[in-house]
């Protein structure tokens, strides 16, 4: 939902009569429209318009599917953690032994790893290495990805979106899809499964819905589908998550039979590199850094930047009690000074009601930096995150007594 677009071609109205054409002559059939909606009528929305019924799909059994969030079987404990993400290369079940379920397919659709979860947000890796077999669409939830290595094409019935390292990739719930991550590159994605939607930051509109000029990002910065019409890739079945369950749907022709679409509701990519961070004479808190949010969820981008210049100013971040948070932070890079023993692909819980903050010495040595080279994504949740057997099995266990 950054702005509206128009794709392809699309009748002067609304819900009129669209005919299929030949050579510039009407035919006998009308191209059909689907109307893509949020909120029910109320909110945002797209319509597309098929060469065929987008509805005739018939049943059939669900062949892939990613692990969903399943709480590890664990005494209650509140500390503050640490994952090795790039070490999440295969599902595991209850019992941490890892299994040899479609959960451990080298396809995205099947390679989720749920590392950290809540009623809001499901939080996980992806290390796909081949294409989608199947096209996918996400009943519950608008989808994030960070691409911490890699790219690739998302396909859709928009059309073709190419990512790349540093991107952020949001797909919309409902939208029909599948990636196709580029062969022969090592790919590693954060996944953030947002269940009550995602947006962009309302404080950075104005009152007609564009963006302000004081804000982080532009419309400029955000890259869509180029639209490539009607495709057929042999490929006739689908699958939905509805409720973390997977329903399979098969169709007779290609689902990518899209003349063109208009509206507000389509996947994006945004490089997390074209974020325009604040500086201050006094360190700024993270909400400053806010890209996107998601009800119970504020999305985060730390970037490159110069350091408060205040001649006394303490650079470094405050050490802090966040009540009503759960903070996660996840490393694209190993620049981040206020910690020791994280790198790239790391990823930190800290969760409510524990103090947390620098590495003992940083916040003392800090004073008279001048800038950092840090990149990160952070989250701050509102309800309790908890973890799965997957990410138990990637802890660095000496984290919460790091900060003695």
């Amino acid at each position: 939902m950054v702005d509206r677009r128009t794709l392809g071609r699309i009748p002067a109205k609304p819900h009129i009569v669209f005919p299929v054409t030949a050579d510039g002559v009407a035919g006998s059939g009308i191209h059909h429209e689907e109307c893509l909606t949020r909120e029910g009528f109320d909110g945002p929305f797209s319509i597309l318009y098929h060469q065929h019924r987008p509805h005739e799909a018939s049943a059939v059994a669900a062949a892939h599917g990613f692990r969903v969030p399943v709480r590890a079987n664990e005494p209650p404990t509140l500390l503050r953690r640490h994952y090795r993400g790039l070490d999440a290369s295969g599902a595991r079940d209850s019992s941490g032994a890892a299994t040899t379920s479609a959960a451990t397919s080298s396809a995205a659709i099947d390679a989720r790893i749920p590392l950290l979860f809540n009623t809001d947000i499901t939080i996980g890796i992806v290390q796909p290495s081949a294409p989608d077999p199947v096209y996918f669409s996400n009943g519950d939830a608008d989808d994030l990805f960070f691409i911490l290595r890699g790219g690739g094409t998302l396909r859709s019935v928009f059309g073709d979106l190419r990512f790349q390292v540093n991107d952020y990739v949001c797909v919309p719930k409902g939208a029909l899809y599948r990636f196709l991550p580029d062969a022969g590159v090592s790919q590693t994605w954060l996944s953030i499964e947002c269940k009550r939607g995602l947006s962009l930051p309302r404080a950075y509109r104005n009152p007609i819905g564009q963006l302000r000029m004081d804000a982080p990002y532009s419309h400029r910065d955000f890259r869509g589908p180029d639209f490539v019409g009607p495709m057929d890739e042999g490929i006739r079945d689908c699958i939905v998550k509805r409720d973390d369950t997977f329903f399979g749907f098969r169709s007779a022709q290609s689902p990518l039979d899209v003349v063109g679409w208009d509206g507000t509701v389509f996947p994006f990519a945004f490089s997390i590199l074209a974020f325009q961070p604040r500086v201050g004479q006094i360190h700024l808190p993270p909400s400053v850094h806010g890209t996107f949010e998601s009800p119970g969820a504020f999305i985060c981008s730390f970037v490159p930047r110069p350091l408060d210049f205040h001649p006394e100013a303490n650079p470094c971040p405050y050490p802090h009690s966040s009540v009503d948070m759960d903070e996660i932070l996840f490393y694209a890079n190993g620049n981040f000074g206020s910690r020791k023993g994280i790198g790239v692909g790391s990823l930190s819980h800290h969760p409510a009601g524990v103090p947390h903050g620098p590495h003992p010495g940083a916040y003392e040595s800090a004073p008279g930096k001048t800038h950092t080279e840090e990149l990160a994504v952070m989250l701050d949740c509102a309800r309790p995150l908890q973890r799965t057997q997957d990410a138990c099995a990637i802890e660095d266990v000496a984290y919460h007594d790091s900060f003695v």
